[in-house]
């Protein structure tokens, strides 16, 4: 949906000093995201057009509804992959994952299975908007003993953190934290968006991602000229790992 409290701008965004795009779900018809291969075509042009350069695409493994890995994703990765060469679009793309912190993960950390990554060891990890597994700090600490470096996806969506001291606890336990430029737009509505700002104010933001699924979030970004001095702002710092990817 879209909020009451989104700004507009009369400057159009410029998301090119990220340079890469590390979270969103572009592999046609392995989740909620893209749901055909034009569709996904339509999301990246989108994105280009926005200044994404790069694309690290991560498609849900919910187990109990997105049972994904790479063999459920690679043939419609491929198939993205070809589709984007036949159209002449050097779009450079790969695939790593969004993992729910749920038993099928611990089965995988368990097993010695090797986790879809971002980049090296880098993995994006989520958890329940409704309230955070009671083991949540034990989750977070096995994938980080399996030789993960975990990347907590979109922390300001989870409300039931408020502005605790859970966010510095988190911080102290060295994960990476990734906000949604959806959520800084105010796409999600006032919490996370001022739990986003909170986090940034914190010095408390490694990346920036866009969680795109589909054309409204594409909208909304689209209209989000306002994030650009925000954006400067943490380039200038030296704050996100974007580019590094």
């Amino acid at each position: 949906m879209f909020s009451i409290f989104k700004k507009t701008s009369r400057h159009p965004p410029d998301f090119s000093g990220l340079v890469t795009d590390m979270h969103s779900h572009l592999v046609p018809g392995v989740d909620d995201g893209a749901t055909d291969v034009e569709n996904s075509i339509t999301l990246i042009n989108g994105l280009r057009e926005l200044g994404f350069q790069k694309f690290v695409t991560t498609p849900h493994v919910l187990w109990d509804i997105f049972k994904n890995n790479s063999g459920t994703i690679s043939p419609r990765y491929n198939e993205l992959k070809a589709s984007l060469e036949e159209n002449k679009l050097d779009v450079p793309i790969n695939f790593a994952a969004e993992y729910f912190l749920d038993y099928h993960v611990d089965e995988l950390i368990e097993d010695g299975q090797r986790l879809l990554t971002i980049k090296d060891n880098w993995v994006l990890v989520e958890f329940s908007f409704v309230s955070a597994p009671l083991d949540l700090k034990e989750k977070l600490f096995n994938v980080q003993m399996a030789g993960y470096q975990p990347i907590i996806a979109h922390p300001e969506r989870y409300l039931y953190f408020g502005k605790t001291k859970m966010y510095d606890e988190l911080r102290e336990a060295g994960y990476f934290f990734q906000v949604n430029l959806l959520s800084l737009a105010g796409y999600y509505g006032k919490g996370p968006q001022e739990i986003g700002n909170m986090l940034i104010k914190n010095k408390y933001v490694d990346f920036l991602g866009t969680d795109l699924h589909h054309v409204r979030h594409l909208a909304a970004l689209q209209t989000a000229g306002h994030l650009n001095d925000t954006i400067k702002q943490l380039l200038d710092a030296g704050s996100l790992l974007n580019s590094t990817i």
